[in-house]
């Protein structure tokens, strides 16, 4: 079993350098043609600190969620939605997509036609999110779901749920519209069966449990990455499964807190990263720290943010009202009481009719006919 580095600043500062310069003695030269799976089975003798400290301060963190499910449920049911917009939305934008400001409520919200294709990926993601946290522990990391993952991210398009058939590079949109080429892949035969490979790997280190978890994670992630089995819509898919891989080994964090964004945010680090450690992928001569350092640093920043964003938010009765509210203001158009549920399904029945009659008696919001599905509109709407 590896050792785990202490995890003090005072420590990992002044340790870093040397760390660093290890790696190349240790990790960064390999033979054959070992991907970043085997090379963690392989290869692997100690942990490097930076490596260290973020595992244990994101499992620090892990451990603290049954106290915030039970002290905060209805806070982070409130994360929940304004995490699965956030996350349509960054992912979208990975993507080089952009959706006018003016459509996000009524796309991500209601039910209205899609007018644009950047409208329909931002909405097929957010399917899959609602996907993969309703279905997460009845499904399993095989060939099938990610084809399934596929084939929501893309659609009715004719190249979904296909792997790919021809060659295709790895490349990056830059500010100027430019495309730069980071990597190219193996070809689909090689592809097909790299993964396969990785996925069998997957599970049979986490039976085996000599590797730290969340290390899996990042190097099967990178592996699917580098392999890039479709024509299209790998990123996507990859983001899709970092998701669904971290909620089956327990890690919730990705359910409040747009994992999506925060890499959106830090995304020349992300490109950086992958560039990084994907030299000499195709040999298994690669780094793959850089990329695995950032994942962690991701998720660990995940966590800081849930922690404030619990602390921020309003009481449970508060919080309650606020969504309401917040669905009312950014809904465009009429609305219903079990239009309101379907989106707010931690919120009872009888709260959304009182916090109605509230508004209405306000003059915020009048009512059009009778009934469950009796619609709603704001005044002036």
């Amino acid at each position: 079993m590896p050792k785990l580095a202490e995890t003090s600043i005072s420590i990992f500062l002044g340790q870093l350098l040397i760390a660093s310069s290890a790696l190349i003695g240790y990790y960064g030269i390999g033979e054959g043609t070992m991907k970043t799976m085997e090379l963690l089975i392989k290869k692997l003798e100690r942990i490097p600190i930076m490596t260290g400290w973020y595992l244990s301060a994101i499992d620090e963190f892990k451990g603290n969620q049954a106290t915030w499910n039970e002290q905060s449920g209805e806070k982070l049911r409130h994360l929940q939605e304004k995490g699965l917009i956030e996350s349509s939305i960054s992912s979208t934008r990975l993507e080089g997509g952009r959706v006018a400001r003016s459509r996000l409520a009524t796309m991500v919200l209601g039910s209205s036609p899609l007018k644009e294709h950047n409208e329909e990926e931002m909405r097929n993601y957010q399917k899959a999110l609602r996907w993969i946290r309703e279905n997460f522990n009845k499904v399993d990391i095989n060939k099938d779901t990610i084809l399934l993952l596929h084939r929501m991210v893309l659609g009715n398009t004719k190249d979904a749920a296909k792997w790919k058939e021809t060659q295709c590079d790895i490349s990056v949109r830059q500010s100027d519209g430019r495309y730069t080429t980071l990597f190219s892949p193996p070809d689909p035969e090689e592809s097909l069966q790299l993964l396969e490979k990785a996925i069998e790997l997957w599970h049979e280190q986490l039976n085996k449990k000599r590797i730290p978890p969340l290390m899996l994670l990042a190097a099967f992630n990178f592996d699917f990455l580098c392999i890039h089995p479709f024509k299209n819509g790998n990123g996507r898919v990859s983001r899709l499964l970092l998701l669904l891989q971290l909620y089956k080994l327990g890690y919730e964090v990705g359910q409040y807190i747009s994992i999506e964004k925060i890499i959106a945010e830090n995304r020349e680090r992300y490109y950086e990263s992958m560039q990084q450690s994907s030299t000499n992928w195709l040999e298994g001569k690669h780094d793959i720290w850089p990329f695995t350092n950032y994942i962690l640093f991701v998720l660990k920043e995940a966590y800081s943010q849930l922690e404030v964003h619990l602390d921020k938010l309003p009481s449970k009765s508060e919080s309650k009202t606020y969504l309401i509210r917040n669905f009312i203001n950014s809904y465009m158009g009429q609305f219903s009481l079990s239009k309101i549920k379907y989106y707010l399904p931690g919120v009872d029945m009888e709260y959304i009719k009182k916090v109605l009659k509230d508004l209405q008696k306000e003059g915020t919001i009048r009512l059009m006919g009778r009934g469950l599905n009796a619609k709603w509109i704001k005044k002036g709407g």
